[in-house]
């Protein structure tokens, strides 16, 4: 302790004796590192990079991208040391400030590294082609996040190693806490372990329109604890993958075609003819439209409704996507009008008949034509 005191003593001492000459070099140092940097990211850097792009492998260009921030760091910290490093006094040997360069330099490695574990970095290209997943797989990115979690903490152990701390009996203090410490965190681990099920077996993609019993919309990200869906009103739904994963999904981008289904009322007043004359007209109809997929088309003539007599219609249209699929269901809508206007037959709208006994309806009649009574009090008191 002593020693370290006197240091710092002798240190300062140092300072006071420095000349302007020493200090004006040593800042001279430092700005000739400055623009190198400078000259090494706009020039040099570039250079190599085209080198490195025109190897069979992206891999060097991906380190190279990688490392280009961390680099222009490295190059202020390198031109700070050899500045000092010139002073005529030893500060560098000084270990608080070599502490202090090592750490800067773990932490640029670390940098890089982070950068590296992109999802965007060749290594996981790579890796995704091997186990032959799609693009829009969550997969690459979760590894990603995983990874970069561990340069993390890896270069976080690898500093307090640097300044001292003893990992070791970190580790060993995990193993007494560990129990305590996965009863406290039962959630975050049933979260992190219902994002690996949702990965591994795939049940929707990043992009995916996906519906649950707790929320329906596009599936944006999946981080360790949930995942993000952008529902319809454009707000986002942050999910735990523990519930996510416990829920029945239905994914509405895997479908190769989709469903149109309604039922046109006609009045009662239709003759037979002419509702077979529909059935048949709206049959061919979608036989030929260019946009209905012909694997099962159903027209039938279903049900006696209470107002109306009902035709019931079944079909799938070729395209998924939303927007198209109500063009062409409006397109058919339209057409089933035209169809119905040819027959002269009236669309069917909720109605309620009145019947009353010849007694009451003469004495009602009268009531009316007097003007004591309307027809809202006539329906009270036929009930």
């Amino acid at each position: 302790m002593d020693n370290g005191i006197e240091r710092w003593r002798m240190l300062l001492a140092s300072f006071q004796r420095l000349e302007w000459i020493d200090i004006t070099i040593a800042i001279a140092i430092f700005l000739v590192f400055l623009v190198f940097r400078k000259l090494f990211t706009k020039y040099i850097f570039k250079f190599i990079l085209t080198l490195t792009r025109k190897t069979p492998t992206e891999v060097f260009t991906n380190v190279l991208l990688s490392f280009e921030k961390p680099l222009r760091l490295f190059w202020i910290v390198l031109g700070t040391y050899l500045a000092m490093l010139y002073l005529p006094f030893n500060i560098t040997t000084t270990e608080f400030v070599q502490h202090i360069y090592r750490t800067f330099i773990i932490m640029i490695l670390g940098w890089g590294l982070y950068n590296y574990m992109s999802a965007q970095s060749a290594f996981f290209f790579r890796f995704a082609r091997k186990v032959e997943l799609d693009e829009d797989s969550m997969l690459v990115p979760f590894l990603s996040k995983i990874l970069r979690f561990s340069v993390i903490a890896l270069t976080i152990v690898v500093i307090a190693g640097e300044w001292g701390y003893s990992i070791s009996g970190f580790v060993a203090g995990l193993g007494l806490g560990g129990l305590a410490f996965a009863l406290a965190a039962q959630d975050t681990i049933g979260n992190f372990f219902g994002g690996i099920i949702i990965i591994t077996e795939k049940p929707f993609s990043k992009g995916d329109w996906i519906k649950t019993p707790s929320v329906e919309g596009t599936v944006e990200d999946i981080t360790f604890r949930s995942t993000q869906i952008r529902t319809f009103e454009d707000s986002i739904v942050t999910v735990p993958n523990s519930t996510l994963s416990n829920e029945p999904i239905t994914n509405w981008s895997k479908m190769n075609k989709r469903q149109i289904t309604f039922k046109v009322g006609v009045t009662y007043s239709t003759p037979q003819q002419k509702l077979e004359r529909c059935v048949r007209k709206i049959e061919i109809l979608l036989r030929e439209h260019e946009d209905v997929n012909q694997d099962l088309i159903m027209v039938r003539f279903s049900d006696f409704n209470n107002s109306s007599l009902d035709i019931f219609v079944y079909f799938f249209t070729k395209t998924t996507a939303w927007t198209e699929w109500y063009r062409v269901k409006e397109d058919i809508n339209f057409k089933i009008m035209s169809i119905l206007e040819e027959e002269e037959v009236e669309i069917a709208f909720p109605s309620r008949s009145l019947y009353v006994e010849k007694d009451q309806q003469s004495a009602f009649e009268e009531l009316l034509e007097e003007g004591k009574m309307d027809v809202r009090q006539v329906e009270k008191s036929s009930k």
